[in-house]
């Protein structure tokens, strides 16, 4: 009875955390860790929304006490090595990452490869991040932040063929936004085809005025 009623206020704080609002899930997730200290999943929202309002000491607390409560679960271990790449600890976090990743129970391996290649951007480490965003888009075509994260990486290495593809393939999964209609420019503009630059600089400047992309766009800054 007691784990349900956590289990019921910590789906609850999911959802308002969700919807964006912080000041409920942090009371719902707060309400189920009362109700149930051991009932790990509601430490590891704690966690998120502690970690989302930047409360860096109380998330640490609430994350590490959902491990001990539950080192084998995957959402978990996903979520606390987020933290660890947050806290300036990225090394620390990747064995989390792969263990949910690894985890046969976990329906979303791509989310921790995707938070993997995040987390060796920090690092400035490319080639590591390019391994773990190929497996996240291999695991789940659909997966548009690792789609646009590969498209960008495949930019900057000047591997214009697979940048232009894999932004395709975003484009298909998503309406444009600023990010990505920027770097269909720039994609654009390297290849020298100056109708399809035009098109997306059409699309940024009637769409998305006031964006720091259509800032960059106006001053010509295309690096």
């Amino acid at each position: 009875m007691v784990e349900r009623s956590a289990k019921t206020h910590t789906e609850l704080g999911a959802l308002y955390l969700q919807s964006g609002n912080l000041a409920v899930a942090l009371e719902e997730a707060r309400i189920a860790a009362a109700t149930d200290p051991t009932y790990a999943p509601a430490l590891n929202l704690l966690g998120i929304v502690h970690l989302t309002l930047n409360e860096i000491p109380q998330a640490r607390a609430s994350f590490e006490r959902a491990i001990q409560l539950a080192p084998g679960d995957p959402q978990i271990a996903n979520d606390y090595g987020w933290f660890l790449c947050q806290s300036g600890r990225e090394q620390e976090a990747f064995k989390y990452f792969e263990a949910a990743a690894r985890n046969p129970l976990y329906k979303t391996p791509t989310r921790p490869y995707t938070n993997a290649g995040l987390c060796h951007l920090q690092l400035k480490d490319e080639k590591a991040a390019e391994a773990d965003l190929q497996r996240a888009v291999m695991l789940d075509g659909t997966n548009a932040q690792a789609t646009y994260l590969l498209s960008s990486l495949y930019y900057q290495r000047g591997d214009l063929v697979n940048a232009r593809k894999l932004l395709g393939d975003l484009h298909r999964l998503i309406e444009p936004n600023a990010s990505s209609l920027w770097l269909g420019v720039r994609i654009e503009r390297k290849f020298g085809d100056r109708q399809a630059e035009a098109g997306y600089a059409s699309q940024l400047r009637r769409k998305f005025a006031g964006t720091p992309e259509y800032q960059a766009l106006m001053q010509g800054n295309f690096e």
